[in-house]
């Protein structure tokens, strides 16, 4: 009642519609204030983690040219330990936004799948969330070396594992350029985005919100004034440290470092989260707010062409529930992360029924 699925007809677009027709998160009680997204927003800045606070394990996985990216296992409020779950357990990889803020609510959303039987892990960039930077360069908007190479490690320790991603904000313009340089051979069984930047270079160009985008700037600042001397020999650290907003500091830090200069238009031909779309061959749900204050209009930064053209992109799109709020009645209560469950439920169904109907076994 609240929310449109907009795709390319399908089998798999018929299974969806029933499955999130019948899911109760779509039908949940509302938020007292759903007409105000910039107060939602002001709320997520201001939510903190979750109680109980979860146990982290983390995990530093070096890179072929000696860069560590991090990698954190949720196991839970209870104990810590490795990586739970089974064997067989889909294993969740949680992406946070492009300044590596992990928020309460992708916290949340990690509980909640973990309760639900998900192994979850969030994905920490080069320099992010603490993470050692031990190369004097970070990974661009839309370049997915790094995340590659993290699949292949998480492939390797749960083979018998479907692996499942979700992107928070615009760390999708990470996973969204993975889904389409893969192409046919992604590792991901199936992937979804929360309040995705799909335009990366409108998205800089145009301006946030400087309730939004201060607070991620000075998060930014604050963990590469930590590699100053590291950074130094690539880039102009006074000139970096003194941006005044986020698109100055991407073009000081990628288009203007001493290592390797390029321009803001070929950066960006390299890096546009949707340069490759035609190419993705894993299902991926996006779940957009009419109302984003941070994407901006629906009408130019949401590709609705994409939605109905191709069979792997599916787009949920709501009236009211900001950036990467989607509130409901109670404390710390988001059914997009219900709706994104359901999803990944949804298509492990479907693909299981797939198999049965084939006879054939997954390709591992």
């Amino acid at each position: 009642g609240c929310c449109r699925l907009l795709c390319k007809p399908s089998a798999l677009a018929q299974h969806l519609v029933r499955s999130l027709g019948r899911s109760a998160a779509l039908r949940g009680g509302r938020w007292p204030w759903p007409r105000w997204p910039r107060l939602q927003m002001l709320r997520q800045l201001l939510q903190l983690q979750p109680e109980p606070e979860p146990v982290v394990a983390r995990e530093l996985l070096q890179l072929p040219d000696a860069g560590l990216v991090a990698l954190d296992w949720l196991v839970g409020p209870w104990e810590a330990g490795g990586g739970g779950g089974g064997v067989s357990s889909p294993v969740l990889l949680l992406i946070p936004n492009a300044a590596g803020k992990v928020t309460g609510g992708l916290l949340q959303l990690g509980l909640r799948a973990l309760e639900r039987g998900f192994i979850p892990v969030i994905f920490n960039r080069r320099g992010h969330n603490g993470c050692p930077l031990t190369t004097p360069q970070l990974q661009p908007f839309g370049d997915p070396g790094d995340l590659r190479e993290a699949l292949s490690y998480l492939r390797c320790r749960h083979p018998a594992a479907s692996l499942l991603a979700v992107s928070e904000g615009s760390g999708s313009g990470l996973l969204l350029a993975y889904l389409g340089e893969s192409g046919s051979s992604s590792r991901l069984a199936a992937a979804a985005c929360l309040s995705p930047i799909f335009r990366g270079r409108d998205w800089f160009e145009a301006g946030m919100p400087w309730l939004y985008e201060w607070p991620l700037l000075l998060h930014l600042k604050q963990g590469l004034s930590r590699y100053a001397g590291a950074l130094a020999e690539a880039v102009d650290m006074d000139r970096l440290l003194g941006s005044r907003s986020l698109r100055e500091l991407e073009e000081w830090l990628f288009c203007r470092s001493r290592s390797r200069p390029t321009s803001w238009e070929l950066y960006w031909e390299r890096n546009e989260p949707l340069r490759d779309a035609d190419e993705a061959a894993v299902p991926v749900l996006c779940l957009c707010s009419a109302d984003d204050p941070v994407r901006g209009p629906a009408a130019r930064s949401l590709p609705r062409e994409l939605f109905r053209s191709s069979p792997f992109f599916f787009l949920l799109l709501t009236r009211r529930g900001g950036h990467c709020g989607f509130p409901r009645a109670g404390p710390g209560r988001c059914w997009g992360h219900e709706a994104v469950l359901e999803y990944f439920r949804a298509m492990g169904e479907f693909l299981r029924a797939e198999e049965r109907r084939k006879g054939q076994p997954r390709p591992r």
